[in-house]
């Protein structure tokens, strides 16, 4: 737990410190996350700010991150760790080559540590800083029901076992964040091993204060105007519907280009850096760019 963080609230304002604002039901889930010492699982539309979570975090913990990017396919080998062949075969080569090692001892000296590849489970499970690391397990629900079983598996005990090695144990369980976009649902017993919370698109006057708070360069009518389009989009049946992400980068360009307020023209063209999508841009387009920016004043959203 941070230092002199005893409450919910208290974290609350750790992370607005550091540029995140959380409502009190994430703060909640991170605080318990943190002092029961759980996995936390964290689900909602991609760009609404999970992975921040981590990221935020690991700086108001002042320890490493450590992220595991899963995908289809993803494996232990991938996850936990391999042994390093070329390097092992260098080593045979070499005893051939020098001789004087009998071949079993050649064979057994092929996995020793020196030869092993850590990947970023086995490297969390291995950290021994004074804190633990916030190891952050991005976008589960890309993986497969077997990776899901082997994570279960980690998460269950905080250790792994390597044949040629045995059982690592982490000295200190990492905090450990499980995100998902819910591209397909994870498996229960997953969930259950974890505290778990679901991150909604913010309120209209939530986005105005997250863009006012992460791009304080812009103006306070451009950050509703920007709010207010972006939440018209997330009603048009998008393929990808805006996140607050994908918000903070619109406005972030607006303001590059010196825009104190955006019309139809400036949305026009800087319409990519909210809708990454072809034909999101051409439905966005068809429903009328005016209507984007129509009813939004300085003071509230509607003039």
């Amino acid at each position: 737990m941070p230092s002199g963080v005893s409450h919910f609230r208290e974290l609350g304002v750790r992370l607005r410190e550091h540029d995140y604002l959380a409502d009190e039901g994430l703060s909640t889930a991170i605080f318990l996350s943190l002092k029961l010492g759980r996995p936390l699982f964290l689900e909602g539309e991609a760009g609404v700010g999970k992975t921040e979570v981590a990221k935020v975090l690991s700086r108001i913990l002042e320890t490493p991150l450590i992220r595991l990017q899963c995908y289809e396919g993803i494996d232990v080998y991938q996850a936990v760790y391999e042994w390093d062949y070329a390097r092992q075969l260098l080593h045979i080569r070499a005893a051939e080559a020098f001789g004087g090692e009998d071949r079993e001892r050649v064979e057994r000296d092929l996995y020793d540590r020196e030869f092993l590849v850590s990947r970023p489970l086995l490297q969390a499970l291995e950290h021994r800083g004074a804190m633990p690391p916030v190891l952050l397990i991005d976008e589960v629900d890309r993986s497969d029901d077997e990776f899901e079983a082997f994570l279960l598996e980690i998460l269950s005990d905080f250790a792994v076992t390597i044949p040629e090695l045995g059982t690592i144990m982490a000295e200190r369980p990492p905090v450990a964040i499980l995100t998902s976009n819910r591209t397909r649902e994870v498996h229960d017993a997953l969930k259950r091993r974890c505290l778990y919370h679901y991150i909604e698109h913010p309120s209209f006057e939530r986005e105005v204060e997250i863009v006012r708070l992460r791009v304080p360069d812009a103006e306070e009518r451009l950050a509703r105007q920007v709010a207010a389009a972006t939440e018209k989009m997330r009603t048009m049946d998008l393929y990808k519907p805006p996140g607050v992400a994908e918000t903070l980068d619109w406005t972030e360009a607006l303001v590059a280009l010196g825009a104190r307020e955006l019309d139809e023209q400036l949305v026009e063209a800087t319409l990519g850096s909210v809708l990454k999508y072809r034909e999101d841009q051409q439905r966005a387009a068809n429903a009328g760019l005016a209507a984007l920016v129509s009813g939004v004043g300085g003071a509230g959203r509607d003039a």
